[in-house]
């Protein structure tokens, strides 16, 4: 059993900053690659970024790269995502999920567990 928690998401104006942290119950988080997805109201949740279990592999979304940045601390059963020069068009709930798989990890059907989701709203 895996447990995701999501935190840190709130309002912020265009331009802004938050980073947003999801913390795992598991005795075996670092053999899980992490991925973000987010959803906007109507829309279909999309992938933004994922993390292999050993952080040398990172991957995001053309529409986040160079302004957000994964990262996880396997001490800590954590990953975060850190979101710089936000737009309004990032607003949605970010999920975090943790998957076991060693490819395929854009997709949501190759994640097992998942999070309840953190609101993040920009303004402007």
């Amino acid at each position: 059993q895996v447990q995701l928690v999501e935190s840190g998401g709130g309002l912020v104006q265009a331009g802004g900053s938050l980073r947003l942290s999801c913390a795992a119950s598991g005795r075996t988080f670092s053999s899980y690659a992490m991925g973000w997805f987010r959803q906007a109201p109507g829309k279909e949740r999309e992938f933004v970024a994922f993390i292999v279990w050993d952080s040398v592999v990172t991957y995001y979304a053309d529409s986040v790269k160079g302004r957000f940045t994964i990262s996880r601390d396997n001490t800590k059963n954590t990953v975060y995502l850190q979101m710089n020069t936000l737009k309004p068009e990032d607003t949605a709930v970010y999920y975090c999920a943790a998957s076991l798989a060693g490819n395929g990890l854009i997709n949501r059907s190759r994640y097992d567990y998942w999070g309840q989701g953190t609101q993040v709203t920009v303004s402007s």
